[in-house]
């Protein structure tokens, strides 16, 4: 398993790209250390019991400090503010936009740059959670972003 996303509504399964793991309960993600691991806002709220050890944190930039139990080399943070490492420079249109280069699990640097967005089954600033497992996953290709 490549990565996992943990409080990740069961309609965005789908969306989620390949070898990423939906985990259910928070003791699950004590199991692995994770090349890559995703947080939604309730999924940092439901977190419990021991350490959760990923290389690539995925998390909220509206925290005020990470989880106490999670270990991480490296946090790329999302959300809609300007310190976010991760946000949308549009949400009319929506635009991901990649404010610092961010590392990918596999070694490769992804530079800062805007992505245009298709049509989305939900509100962009939602899923953003899911839009960075695909940025940090995905071929950077056209169909990124499917």
């Amino acid at each position: 398993m490549n990565a996992a996303i943990f409080g990740c509504p069961a309609e965005w399964a789908r969306l989620l790209p390949p070898g990423t793991r939906r985990v259910l309960r928070s003791e699950e993600l004590t199991e692995h250390i994770w090349p890559l691991l995703a947080l939604t806002p309730g999924g940092c709220r439901a977190l419990a019991g021991g350490v959760v050890v990923c290389r690539l944190l995925l998390a909220p930039g509206d925290l005020p400090a990470l989880p106490a139990q999670v270990r991480a080399e490296t946090v790329v943070s999302y959300g809609l503010s300007p310190r976010d490492s991760l946000t949308l420079s549009s949400l009319a249109e929506p635009v991901l936009c990649v404010q610092r280069a961010l590392p990918r699990p596999d070694g490769v640097v992804i530079d800062p740059q805007e992505f245009p967005l298709p049509p989305l089954p939900g509100p962009a600033e939602a899923l953003l959670p899911i839009l960075g497992l695909r940025l940090l996953q995905m071929p950077l290709t056209e169909g990124c972003f499917p």
